[in-house]
């Protein structure tokens, strides 16, 4: 399985920050935001990595990650997003990276306590489809939700004005080659964008969606005030919550 780290967008809830930097290169307690997923790639077994970035600072990854060797990288590859098109059109770019291999994908503001090794396990011997992530959240109105009807999933609703549980759909993602052909096909929303949701839902009213709710805690550090909780979270979490010296051995032996 490999890894895909979706790391571009204008980052303009944090502005004025990112009129100077890309908002997955701001410090998140005392490493760049982007180590965070990129470790919770390598908790995982996953040493195969594509980043997706776009505009003006895209270079600046570069000179941070170079080829990702020192950080416990096997494989580490750079892609480029024209435009704002939205999630699932940085995702189609990832096509040839995966090489009809499944993928983790993994927004690159996500930061974790806990890891999604036993969530990626589970979904390298899924025989098709797709796996979310979820975690329960104080304020479910802001993201994506899951509505449950005999303990499966029955609809992600896109942030709706009464929420049908708690569980918000996380930045993490799990998909097989099929998710390409998906992207392909979606139109754009009123946003002006191909959704995520979009390509969840598809898997979804294919059959082949599932789910686990992530322990420990979890957060964005798209806003000001997610920022500030992800540096508070890592930082009470202690120092060594990120050691980048300290990597699971691979999970994946061969593609399936």
């Amino acid at each position: 399985m490999k890894g895909v780290i979706l790391a571009g967008g204008l980052g303009s809830r944090l502005r004025p920050l990112t009129l100077v930097t890309n908002k997955h290169l701001l410090p998140v307690y005392d490493k760049p935001m982007i180590y965070y997923p990129i470790q919770c790639m390598l908790n995982a077994g996953i040493d195969e990595i594509l980043i997706v970035t776009g505009g003006e600072f895209a270079g600046d990854f570069l000179k941070l990650l170079k080829n990702g060797k020192d950080l416990g990288i096997r494989h580490l590859e750079y892609a480029y997003q024209e435009g704002e098109g939205g999630i699932a059109d940085a995702l189609k770019l990832a096509e040839d990276f995966a090489d009809r291999d499944k993928i983790c994908v993994i927004l690159g503001d996500n930061i974790i306590e806990g890891n999604i090794r036993k969530a990626a396990g589970d979904f390298f011997t899924q025989r098709s489809g797709a796996k979310i992530l979820l975690k329960q959240v104080p304020d479910p109105e802001r993201f994506g939700v899951v509505r449950f009807e005999d303990d499966k999933v029955a609809e992600i609703i896109e942030k709706p004005t009464d929420p049908p549980s708690d569980l918000a759909v996380t930045g993490i993602y799990f998909y097989d080659n099929d998710a390409f052909e998906v992207c392909k096909s979606l139109k754009p929303s009123g946003r002006g964008e191909l959704e995520i949701t979009d390509v969840n839902n598809y898997y979804l009213n294919r059959g082949d969606l599932t789910h686990e709710v992530l322990d420990g805690w979890w957060t964005d550090a798209g806003t000001v005030e997610s920022l500030y909780r992800a540096t508070r979270y890592v930082a009470e979490s202690g120092a060594n919550h990120l050691d980048m010296a300290e990597t699971a051995p691979p999970l994946f032996k061969e593609s399936q």
